[in-house]
């Protein structure tokens, strides 16, 4: 896909400048969602089916995700590239300009905030993970839990529950 012009925001906003492009570029990175259906049934804000296969197709020609090929009557699976990991920095300047200067729910809001407060190293080690978990790298050593158990934590607790790895099993039958 060729650029309109040579400079380089005219040509990361072709890409990146549509809502949905970035929405799903979100839900791939945070919500680990990497089939069609997934993404489908776990957008907040309600994308259309046709939207979504179209945008797939973009950010795969873009060069920011790779599908999976799937054998008949299997769902392809999507999984980000390293330019589509480069896009969390700008996700996250995304999220604190909205933290700033639009409303929210506390519950939504709580990931970018644990994210704020972690700083530019956070970013880095979630960019890391992702490597591991889209690219196949080997894992980077850390101390306590890891950047998306870490944001899986702040979002139970915004939203009052407790973190799936902290409830204590169901009994039995």
């Amino acid at each position: 896909m060729e650029p309109r012009s040579g400079c380089p925001i005219n040509a990361a906003v072709e890409v990146l400048g549509d809502r949905w492009s970035m929405l799903v570029l979100r839900d791939v990175i945070f919500g680990d969602r990497r089939h069609f259906r997934a993404l489908l049934t776990g957008s907040v804000e309600g994308i259309a089916s046709n939207i979504l296969a179209d945008r797939l197709v973009r950010l795969v020609e873009a060069g920011l995700l790779t599908r999976g090929t799937a054998a008949r009557g299997q769902r392809a699976r999507y999984s980000l590239t390293e330019a589509g990991i480069q896009t969390l920095p700008i996700i996250y300047a995304l999220g604190n300009w909205g933290l700033d200067w639009r409303p929210g729910s506390e519950e939504l809001r709580s990931r970018q905030r644990l994210m704020r407060e972690e700083g530019p190293a956070f970013i880095e080690e979630l960019m890391d993970e992702l490597r591991v978990r889209h690219l196949g790298a080997p894992p980077k050593p850390h101390d306590g839990p890891g950047p998306f158990d870490r944001l899986a934590a702040a979002h139970a607790a915004a939203a009052g529950q407790e973190h799936p790895d902290r409830r204590r099993p169901d009994p039995p039958g």
